[in-house]
């Protein structure tokens, strides 16, 4: 089965990788997105000029918002891009489609730069202005928005960075020009460009005719972009630290200390430590009244930027080991040993048929290595959720999220026309909500599974999380139910294959 972007145009990743590209999946999102911190930082002149045009555009935005007020047809025009897909970079658990920045983040983005950060490319403490200074203090901007909306500004970049690879590598039967929207803006006119350029062909996409695009790695993070707002509030302390002014190092001091909660005592006298959520809260009063404090932040993250590339490669490499190197393991031994993608069952039996598979691959056959990173176990449901997602290629099965279907939450939806549905759920043994979320199914799983069909699968890391789940389901009388699963994804108890022989 072919997944990856070496195997579907027939390239050895080590060409790849000399370019400097992701090698990423043509079937899910990889977790990694653009972080400008990154384009700022980097030796590279082109990059440099990408972090410049990106500051000249939000420029331009301010200019014209403060000229007037702005209409919604023009906040859609100047804030609103379609998520660029193509990169297949993101956090889809299903296939590639993000919904990019809306109507919400460009009113916040606006209304941010009529207002508070109207100066924000005027001298400060810091080298330069930043981007991602935006999403410190507003709802609504948040990685997510903020990587989509750069990723937008330098789509003709990653439009012309692929073109070439695909011209020199790409055989000619697998590219052909395709015409892009927003590619560059033009500042007369005051609209974006559409131009033509030869792409690789997403040959997996049956539905519509669509391209590929190539992202260099050396601009991918993962979790959080450099500068944001949680390592702000956990490093409060040091910023202010560093803050040069006495003064103002005590007013920030003292401000912060005055918005926290009245200290809250054990039985035993001993005081409580404010919560995360009272600090957090804290931090923002401090930012809404004294804002400079958002420029030394970001001098503290600017004078540590050898930290930023160190960080974003261990953190690809991280995708990189887990997401390609041994998931391709995972669809070699998917593709040999099962006849998933040529079998017709009802929803039931095919899912239950498939967290079985993947139940004797983490257990028996070193698929728990999925999860590990230098021996520590990387615990994300959302990783299993991948391994789920390739078991259903090529299935004639609508396998669809579904956020909540009036069951409570679950992960994915198997369904087969309107009266055939099966609901799968994964829960990690150490999830602190595991209890309440199986108490809220057992009524559904004392029904006849031909009416509601539910599978719920838990993975346990260590032995103390095996005991937790097992307690947990014979407390709740779910001890010897079939279609909830237990997957040992411990390290410490498994023998390798050669061992084992």
């Amino acid at each position: 089965m072919k997944v990856y972007f070496s195997d579907i145009f027939k390239i050895s990743p080590d060409v790849l990788e000399k370019y400097g590209a992701l090698n990423i999946s043509l079937i899910n999102d990889l977790p990694l997105f653009i972080d400008p911190f990154l384009l700022f930082n980097s030796p590279k002149p082109e990059y440099q000029r990408l972090h410049k045009e990106i500051l000249r555009y939000v420029a331009f935005l301010r200019d014209r918002s403060i000229e007037q007020s702005i209409s919604k047809g023009l906040l859609k025009s100047w804030y609103t891009f379609p998520e660029v897909k193509q990169t297949w970079l993101g956090y889809s658990e299903v296939g590639n489609r993000g919904r990019g920045p809306g109507i919400d983040f460009a009113r916040a983005f606006d209304e941010n730069l009529k207002g508070q950060f109207s100066d924000f490319d005027k001298d400060t403490i810091c080298q330069s202005p930043h981007l991602e200074k935006f999403c410190l203090v507003k709802e609504k901007i948040g990685k997510d928005n903020i990587s989509d909306f750069v990723t937008n500004l330098i789509k003709g970049f990653l439009l012309r960075y692929t073109e070439k690879f695909a011209q020199k590598y790409i055989d000619s039967s697998m590219r052909k020009s395709f015409t892009v929207s927003h590619v560059d803006f033009n500042y007369t006119t005051c609209s974006w460009n559409s131009r033509q350029f030869e792409l690789p062909i997403d040959i997996l996409n049956t539905q519509k005719e669509d391209y590929v695009l190539l992202t260099p790695k050396d601009l991918l993070t993962k979790d959080d972009t450099w500068i944001n707002k949680t390592d702000l509030v956990n490093n409060f302390n040091n910023i202010v630290s560093a803050v040069s002014n006495e003064e103002l190092r005590a007013q920030l001091s003292f401000y912060f200390v005055r918005n926290l909660p009245k200290p809250k005592y054990t039985k035993k006298g001993k005081e409580k430590k404010p919560s995360k959520t009272d600090i957090a809260k804290a931090v923002g009063a401090v930012i809404k009244e004294y804002p400079t404090l958002i420029d030394y932040y970001i001098k503290y993250k600017e004078d540590k930027s050898e930290e930023a590339k160190s960080v974003s490669g261990e953190r690809v490499a991280e995708v990189q080991k887990l997401f390609i190197e041994n998931l391709s393991k995972f669809i070699s031994l998917l593709n040999k040993e099962t006849k998933f993608y040529f079998l017709r069952k009802d929803t039931l039996s095919a899912a239950y048929e498939r967290v079985l598979f993947l139940k004797n691959v983490i257990e028996n056959k070193d698929g728990y290595r999925i999860f590990y990173i230098k021996g520590v176990p990387i615990k994300r449901e959302t990783d299993v959720h991948v391994m789920f997602r390739l078991t259903w290629f090529a299935s004639p099965d609508d396998v669809t999220p579904e956020a909540n279907d009036g069951r409570g939450p679950v992960d994915f939806k198997i369904s087969q026309g309107a009266f055939d549905k099966t609901l799968v759920e994964f829960k990690l043994a150490s999830n602190t909500q595991l209890a309440k979320n199986l108490q809220n199914q057992v009524e559904i799983y004392k029904k006849a599974h031909d009416t509601d069909k539910t599978i719920k699968v838990i993975i346990f890391f260590s032995a103390k999380e095996e005991r937790r789940a097992k307690k947990i389901l014979t407390a709740l009388g779910l001890s010897n139910e079939k279609y909830v699963v237990l997957i040992d994804a411990r390290k410490d108890n498994k023998v390798s294959a050669p061992k084992a022989k």
